[in-house]
Parts: structure tokens; sequence; C-alpha cells
């Protein structure tokens, strides 16, 4: 008698370290969802979708990464032009008056400058969007053949069948306004913007600027807290707090950055960290070869 075939497994069999991590009798948050995702756990996946109440039916992400860019962007622009002023001057040799006033001048000018082109580089894109969608509006609603058509050859270029694209899309278009949507999204790659835009847009330029200034500072505080508290300190030395400083500020904001993307914690804050060393030592470089120029 044959042999009856071998039951069917998953791919992914649970570790140990998943059933560590995971409780299958108790995944309910977008965080259990995570986690099943990393350790490749179908069933906690599968318990995770089955678990919750109709009312919470669409599933839910982490949008905090929205402020992600202009925190990080803000934050590294803000420390990295800081420091390489700092570092600049340590290597030509500058005294610590001239690095606050050069330091602390810069750092303002530059995080409005930055906030304001967050601002209105954010508007110009997203009024460019809707100027699309206005153009594919007005393009469905004169020949909408023509438009359905082109979405009917989109999907079947995309691995489905013919008269399932044609059902597809035949469906979709009896509701103008999510179909608009749906083609900006797979026509034209991109994302309509909410309403409430120029609010978004505003805090975006507010959060590039406040994190441009207080990552941007940071480097600078040792040249004003500690000739305070303990008097006239060489430049050495201070040089060697903003460092270490801008050390640990670079690898924690690369620490925090792990948390939107599945790269670990000690590999983002350190690559965070040799990135920005390298335009520390770029910039100290600089100094001292323009230093020994002028010396000449």
């Amino acid at each position: 008698m044959p042999s009856s075939p071998p039951e069917k497994t998953n791919d992914f069999e649970p570790t140990e370290t998943s059933k560590l991590l995971i409780d299958r009798d108790t995944i309910t948050d977008n965080t259990d969802a995570r986690k099943a995702f990393e350790t490749y756990d179908r069933e906690a996946s599968k318990n995770y979708h089955d678990s919750r109440p109709f009312e919470s039916s669409t599933e839910t992400h982490k949008t905090e990464g929205g402020m992600l860019k202009p925190i990080i962007f803000g934050g590294l622009d803000g420390i990295l032009t800081s420091f390489a002023i700092v570092a600049g001057a340590a290597g030509g040799g500058v005294g610590t008056g001239v690095v606050l006033i050069m330091g602390f001048s810069n750092i303002l000018a530059d995080a409005l400058s930055m906030g304001v082109g967050e601002f209105l580089s954010s508007k110009a894109e997203n009024e460019w969007i809707l100027s699309e969608r206005r153009r594919e509006q007005w393009e469905m609603e004169n020949y909408p053949e023509g438009e359905i058509q082109e979405m009917i050859d989109i999907y079947e270029s995309r691995g489905m069948k013919r008269e399932d694209a044609e059902l597809v899309i035949t469906t979709m278009s009896k509701y103008e306004e999510f179909f608009v949507n749906v083609m900006m999204s797979e026509e034209l790659e991109l994302q309509v913007p909410d309403d409430d835009y120029l609010k978004e847009n505003m805090k975006e330029g507010v959060v590039m600027f406040l994190s441009f200034a207080f990552f941007g500072s940071l480097p600078l505080l040792g040249y004003v807290i500690f000739p305070t508290l303990f008097g006239n300190l060489n430049e050495q030395f201070l040089f060697s707090v903003a460092c270490i400083v801008t050390g640990v500020v670079l690898f924690l904001m690369g620490c925090v950055k792990s948390n939107f993307s599945t790269t670990h914690w000690f590999w983002s804050g350190t690559e965070t960290l040799l990135l920005g060393g390298a335009c520390a030592t770029v910039a100290y470089t600089i100094g001292q070869l323009v230093d020994g120029f002028i010396n000449v």
C-alpha cells in the first residue's frame, strides 16, 4: 500500500526565539503583528488577524514614520553641520569665542532655512499631485473608456488575466472618486495628499526646524557649560567633549531610526555613527589644510 503524502507544513517553523517573543494567545495589537512578521510565524499572524473585532478590521501600521524624515534628516543635518564647524575650527586652531559665534548663528540660520525649505518643497509636491489628480478627474469625466482601458492594460501587464483585469477595473470604475485615486496610485505612482495637507506640511517644516536647532546645538553646549562650571579650559579638551557628545547622539539617533526599519538597533546606530564620523573627519582635515596654507 502506498504511503500517504506527508502533511503540509509552513515553510518557516517557529523557533524558540519566536515562542519567547510572541504569545499566540494574546496577539491583539500591531506590535504583535510586527513580531509575527519578523519571526515568520504564520500562525501568530493568523491569530492576530482573526482576533481583531469587526469594528477594527483595518490593519494598523506604524504611523510615526511620517515625521521620521524631518526628525532624522533635520537632526543629522543639524548636528553634523554644527560639528563640522567645531571640527573645522579645531583643525584650524580657532578660538572658543569664534566657534560659538559661528556655530550658533549658523545653526539658527540653517534651521530656519531647512524648516522653510521643508514646508515649501512638501507644499509644492502636494500641489503638483493635486493638479495631476484634477487632470485624471477631467479625463475620466470626458473619456472614461480610455482611462478604463489604460488601467486594464496596466493590471494585465502585472500578471492579471485579461478577463480578471476587465472585471476588477470595470467594477472599480463605477465609483469615480475612488477609481481616480486608484489611477493616481497605479498609473502615476502618486499618493494623493489628505485635505489638510497644508497643516501637515507646516508641521513637517516646524519639526525640521526644531530638530535641526536642537541637535545642532548639542556639540556647542560643551563650549558653554564646561567653561561656566570649571573655568577656563583649553580648546582641545572642549573639542574632545564635543566629539563624545556628537558620537553618542549620532549612535542614539541611529538606534531610534531602527524602530522604523528591520535593521538591528546596534547596527543602525553604528552605521549612523560611522557616516557622521566620516563627515566630521573631512571637516577637521579641511580645517587643518586651510590653516596650513594660511600659516605657510
